[in-house]
């Protein structure tokens, strides 16, 4: 009812416009003097019915698609719900006992906080009074985490090995799933298209695997109802996630932000246009004559401008319309993408973190991300690499307050930057959750690399367990380890396993040794592990100049 009558006001409002219209136009036709106003004023009228009409199309309570039918409310704390409305007008909310008011503002929005509740898998009912009433039914309480990054996290769940069957034995009604589209933009936007479903074999097919299984894990293991939103995108770079005055305002950043104003320029402009457009009708073509033929269709063209690269875009149009809905915390599978920028990726990664947090306005809220996997061929000989330095910037962005990091450097697949095996990322993730934020007991955090001893031509390597023990996989020596001596010439090492923490590396090609490292490689070949299975952090104890440090612009020849 609370729908209807505005809706038969407009109505009616509408009908009484277009017969004035009809009336008044018909007596200026005939000529007839009796209308009931000067004739010069007639326009003035039609503009006020216009206008009225416009108010009523405008008197309307709507909400963002985050806040809907099916949706889980983080327990245990403050929770915002907004809208808009028509400015001025009063918003009473109403759930869980709870009554909270407000006044749509001057732009139309209103936000009212809900006190926290604790979990509660019955379904209630969260009533909003406007200009008109809406009621979101069947709300849960429970924990609500954010799953975000790049393909690997975006990773179809049915895409995975057995995918298919979990997909199909998946039924779980208190387990809520909303996913985001992906809209690059720099017009920040405060909505998007979506709503949120519960777990079933359909609905679980194309949600991120890594999510589904965190969150099915937490579900299962906790009790309580789970909220998923999935706003991660294939092939994003770590920039665009930030918002664009904060990332153009940091020095540190110069150079990235200098060199995507070129590309914007270049784009943007005549030529720019152009060439997009004509590389969209051979694309056009192409297409065309591919399924004229049965052949695959190419890929269509990408626009940077609109695209995933591009400062600010994901963050505009994916992060910004989120903001706000209460959420427990965030996990994070990107890195691919900025491997090229590794030096640069150092201050960008945990400037994302931060930004994002105070974006959020709940605190340090848990951040847990994936270190990257091994990728990309084997070499014969120990050497640099842009991929290893990437996940040495993420493993010093544990320094954040309320981060954790899972570990991946076994489950890759050299040939293809998705590995399938999503189970074991996610379990990894879950077990920082399950400890840090729950208060479990689990073995959750992988060895890292603690501190050097050299004495002759052997070092040994203290790693820190966090209470474990180190074990070699598959043959008794430690494999992966390289070493260098001051002319920064890396061997490969033979490394013996001492004690419960340490390993002793040692080549005979290296007299007088100075630094070690570990799993130093795009795809490494590496087998020590804790004791429960967790692998030990790829570490270098050297800190010789990365390979992905900009190099100086050539100095201007004098004359």
């Amino acid at each position: 009812m609370g729908l209807m009558l505005p809706f038969l006001l407009l109505l009616t409002l509408l009908v009484v416009l277009v017969f004035t219209i009809i009336i008044i136009a018909a007596l200026v036709i005939l000529g007839r003097p009796c209308l009931p106003v000067h004739p010069m004023k007639i326009p003035g009228l039609i503009l006020v019915c216009i206008l009225t009409l416009v108010s009523c199309l405008r008197a309307e309570l709507k909400l963002p698609a985050i806040i809907g039918d099916h949706m889980v409310l983080q327990q245990k704390q403050a929770n915002p719900i907004w809208g808009w409305d028509t400015p001025g007008t009063k918003i009473t909310v109403t759930f869980a006992g709870q009554r909270h008011k407000a006044v749509a503002g001057a732009d139309g929005k209103w936000t009212v906080k809900l006190d926290p509740v604790t979990a509660n898998a019955v379904p209630q009912t969260l009533t909003i009074k406007g200009s008109s009433n809406r009621k979101i039914e069947d709300v849960l309480v429970g924990e609500v985490w954010m799953c975000s990054g790049q393909s690997n996290m975006q990773w179809e769940f049915q895409n995975t090995y057995t995918g298919d069957v979990e997909g199909a034995a998946t039924k779980h009604p208190n387990l809520r799933l909303l996913s985001v589209p992906q809209v690059g933009t720099q017009e920040l936007q405060n909505d998007f298209k979506g709503q949120w479903e519960a777990a079933n074999p359909d609905t679980v097919k194309k949600f991120s695997a890594i999510g589904l299984i965190y969150g099915r894990y937490l579900h299962e293991i906790l009790g309580v109802p789970v909220g998923l939103i999935d706003n991660a995108w294939g092939g994003s770079s770590a920039e665009a996630w930030i918002r664009r005055t904060t990332i153009d305002q940091d020095p540190r950043f110069k150079l990235l932000m200098e060199s995507a104003v070129k590309q914007e320029t270049t784009l943007m402009s005549e030529a720019g246009k152009a060439a997009y457009e004509a590389s969209l009708a051979t694309w056009k073509a192409d297409s065309d004559k591919a399924k004229a033929e049965n052949k695959p269709a190419p890929r269509q063209p990408g626009n940077w401008l609109a695209g995933n690269h591009r400062p600010g875009n994901i963050f505009a149009g994916v992060v910004h319309p989120t903001l706000g809905y209460g959420i427990k915390g965030v996990i994070w599978y990107q890195g691919e993408a900025n491997a090229g920028r590794a030096y640069e990726h150092a201050e960008l990664f945990p400037f994302m973190i931060e930004q994002w947090r105070h974006e959020q306005g709940q605190g340090d809220f848990p951040f847990y991300w994936v270190q990257l996997a091994d990728f990309k061929a084997e070499k014969a000989g120990p050497g640099e690499s842009d991929w290893a330095e990437l996940r040495e910037t993420q493993t010093k962005t544990l320094k954040l307050p309320n981060t954790g990091q899972a570990v991946i450097i076994d489950l890759g697949e050299g040939r293809d930057i998705h590995p399938r095996n999503k189970y074991d990322v996610a379990t990894r993730l879950v077990r920082w959750a399950l400890v840090k934020d729950y208060g479990m007991k689990f073995p959750y955090r992988s060895p890292e690399y603690r501190s050097l001893a050299i004495s002759g031509n052997k070092a040994t390597i203290t790693i820190d367990c966090f209470g474990s023990t180190l074990r070699a996989f598959d043959v008794p020596k430690a494999v992966g380890f390289a070493i260098c001596g001051e002319d920064k010439v890396w061997h490969w090492a033979t490394g013996t396993i001492t004690g419960d923490n340490q390993v002793e590396v040692w080549s005979d090609a290296v007299a007088a040794p100075v630094a070690v490292r570990y799993a130093w490689a795009d795809n490494p070949r590496c087998n020590l592990f804790s004791k429960e299975g967790l692998p030990v952090t790829p570490f270098r104890t050297d800190d010789f100049e990365m390979i992905t440090k900009p190099k100086p612009l050539p100095s201007a020849a004098t004359p």
